[in-house]
């Protein structure tokens, strides 16, 4: 049933008109910012072919590295994620991508294993600067009425950012070389970061504006006294890891991410090798296989946090045990599906884009809801982190899966991470964020 809760404003329309100002500026701020991030993360995918080529690595050696970032990535998100709740998300998410820009540049310049590991290591813990900021101002910017339709559209900054750097690196490669597939991208990002500084603020409370829950009516509804101190007074370091470390419900959606995780990472990492050594495509075809890849999963990711919004009342389990049951069915497609079959490969990869995509958003949606807006960039980092720890099997698990039992035992794998995903997904199945829940009761929903 969809809810019945309508946000209603009581302040002044001059007061309406600078929160609406500063949220649609923070909104588009974090759009681009978090786009960014990925011109500088998903262009090494496209340039391992050519690297393990040109410098006579092994898919092995690859997967270390991949494995290596991943790791301190998922240590970061974590941190940054208690950073976050205590200081400027405008300072945190800026300067992780100035950093991530250089890292990308010394990887342009790197020619053995030992540089790339620690460049890319580097650059992913800068990486971990960009989601737990991001996560916070959406908590701080929108209700959790508005929360899942707005973080999913949020979410599909990433995959604008990979799609531009999924379709530009071919071209980069083709005319220029792999270096360059990292040089380019490093110069942009450094622009791209002076302007996030410009255009970025912190909360509505940093700019003497009211909470959303204030300006949306929402705090009227719920009349907790518990939430009304929760929202005024700010946690120690301590007091945010204990509210999040002690919500078992936090735990079951950060193990659901690390199996997502798995599944996404595997198709992102070497979804171009996939296609190319296990599908038969060129590497034109592979570049546009993963730009349906992406697109889909902009739509995925949208569908699901309206689902959640307007027809789950909040309630994020549902939307991502559905849309894991049914990934793991069409990653069993294509791994059935014939050599040089251009089309039905197409098809497969899009579906699963959509697909992986619902719980990808929504896992971090719901981590914000469980822990509350004051934790909230440490609950998505937390979430993160295990979701990382993912990552890192599906990048060193996955490259010696290649070289020693071959792409069938990697598919295999990915379909049984999907429905692990699922089984801890299932255990959220009713909760949502507390606030909304009162609100919700009090009015007469369910």
């Amino acid at each position: 049933m969809a809810t019945k809760l309508k946000n209603k404003s009581q302040y002044s329309d001059s007061c309406n008109k600078v929160f609406s100002y500063w949220r649609f500026r923070t909104f588009y701020s974090i759009m681009i910012g978090y786009a960014s991030f990925y011109l500088v993360r998903q262009n090494f995918s496209i340039a391992i072919p050519a690297i393990c080529s040109d410098l006579q690595i092994t898919k092995s050696d690859i997967g270390v590295v991949i494995s290596f970032s991943a790791i301190l990535y998922g240590i970061g998100k974590c941190v940054f994620g208690v950073i976050g709740d205590r200081y400027s998300a405008r300072y945190v998410m800026t300067t992780g991508l100035l950093l991530a820009a250089f890292m990308n540049i010394f990887m342009g310049f790197s020619s053995v294993i030992p540089a790339f590991t620690i460049f890319w290591t580097l650059n992913f813990c800068f990486q971990s600067m960009g989601g737990p900021p991001c996560a916070k101002l959406l908590t701080y910017w929108y209700s959790p009425l508005e929360i899942g339709t707005k973080w999913s559209l949020w979410n599909t900054s990433h995959q604008i950012g990979s799609s531009i750097i999924v379709f530009a690196a071919p071209f980069m490669l083709m005319h220029f070389g792999w270096r360059y597939v990292f040089f380019i991208p490093g110069v942009v990002a450094i622009f791209l970061a002076i302007f996030l500084f410009n255009r970025l603020r912190d909360t509505p409370e940093s700019l003497k504006l009211p909470s959303v829950e204030k300006m949306t009516g929402l705090a009227s509804v719920a009349k907790s006294e518990k939430w009304k101190v929760e929202k005024e007074v700010k946690l120690t370091y301590v007091e945010i890891l204990r509210v999040v470390l002690g919500n078992k419900f936090v735990w079951f959606i950060g193990l659901a991410n690390l199996f997502v995780y798995v599944c996404r990472m595997t198709f992102l990492n070497w979804g171009p090798t996939l296609l190319l050594e296990s599908k038969g495509s060129s590497l034109f075809v592979a570049g546009v296989q993963m730009v349906a890849f992406d697109v889909a999963s902009m739509l995925g990711g949208l569908c699901a946090g309206y689902l959640s919004d307007k027809v789950f009342n909040g309630r994020r389990g549902p939307v991502s045990v559905l849309c894991m049951i049914l990934c793991g069915f069409l990653v069993c497609a294509l791994w059935f599906s014939s050599k040089n079959s251009h089309v039905t490969n197409s098809v497969c990869m899009l579906c699963i884009g959509f697909l992986i995509s619902g719980p990808q958003t929504l896992i971090g949606v719901a981590a914000a809801d469980l822990a509350s807006k004051r934790a909230a960039a440490t609950a998505a980092g937390f979430s993160g982190t295990l979701g990382y720890a993912g990552t890192a099997v599906a990048g060193f698990g996955t490259g010696y899966l290649i070289d020693n039992y071959g792409w069938s035992a990697v598919f295999i794998t990915t379909i049984i991470a999907a429905g692990a995903a699922a089984l801890f997904l299932a255990l959220t199945w009713n909760k949502r964020s507390q606030v909304l829940a009162d609100a919700l009761k009090k009015d007469g929903n369910s």
